[in-house]
């Protein structure tokens, strides 16, 4: 089994789902108490944030290809940003190590292709939805993603940085964020990507009126994949 490389904290609400995904699906997989082989490097969100907020996405990266170049001095053979936003600068932080970097974007992409979806709604933060590397990255992949109105970002932003990130659930934001999906169906959506790793806490994506992809459970199945790539090659030879 390979050493997977967690890049948490950010927020660490989901970075728990992250480490608790990785663990049931490699138990899932190999059996028994079968667990993952794993470092996480959890950074503190509240200066990542103060970053985020006055627009040094280069100090960010800087930050984050620190983290990852500890990761790999630590073992790490593969690296993931645990968030969706941060992969703006994921590119900067892959350069600064050897160790592949698992990419959020790429993996979501394939998800969609498979799926035979065309046009799905992003909901995110408003760094993801409005600086343009999501979309840019998807269509790298074949992929055309919609964004909600202005308005509707803003609830969404909000909800994930005054409520999810802090660990707050609320039945009214599920409500707001089930009504955004609603009018993004109207406009011709046929998915739904979850492109924050926290809506995964208030959204479940098989209870949505379009079909939803989980950037969290993704991004983790792809590190799992990774992590026992040489477990999967060896059982099929044994077979």
């Amino acid at each position: 089994m390979r050493t997977i490389g967690l890049i948490g904290g950010m927020s660490f609400e989901s970075s728990v789902v992250y480490y608790r995904l990785i663990n049931e699906m490699v138990r899932e997989r190999l059996g028994g108490l079968s667990s993952a082989e794993m470092v996480m490097y959890s950074v503190n969100f509240e200066e990542i944030v103060a970053l985020q907020k006055a627009g040094r996405w280069n100090d960010a990266a800087d930050r984050l290809a620190d983290a990852a170049q500890r990761l790999q001095t630590a073992g790490a053979e593969c690296v993931l940003i645990c968030t969706n936003t941060m992969h703006l600068i994921a590119p900067q932080v892959a350069e600064r190590v050897s160790a592949p970097l698992i990419h959020i974007i790429d993996e979501t992409a394939a998800a969609l292709k498979a799926a035979g979806r065309a046009k799905p709604l992003l909901l995110a933060t408003r760094y993801t939805m409005e600086h343009g590397f999501y979309a840019e990255r998807m269509a790298r992949n074949g992929v055309s993603i919609m964004v909600p109105g202005a308005e509707d970002r803003t609830v969404t932003h909000d909800i994930i940085f005054n409520e999810l990130c802090a660990g707050v659930i609320k039945d009214e934001s599920r409500r707001k964020l089930n009504a955004i999906i609603e009018r993004a169906k109207a406009e011709g959506a046929d998915s739904v990507i979850l492109g924050c790793t926290e809506i995964c806490l208030i959204l479940d994506p098989k209870a949505l009126i379009l079909p939803g992809f989980d950037t969290t459970t993704i991004h983790a199945e792809a590190a799992v994949d990774f992590a026992l790539a040489n477990e999967t090659a060896s059982s099929s030879c044994a077979a």
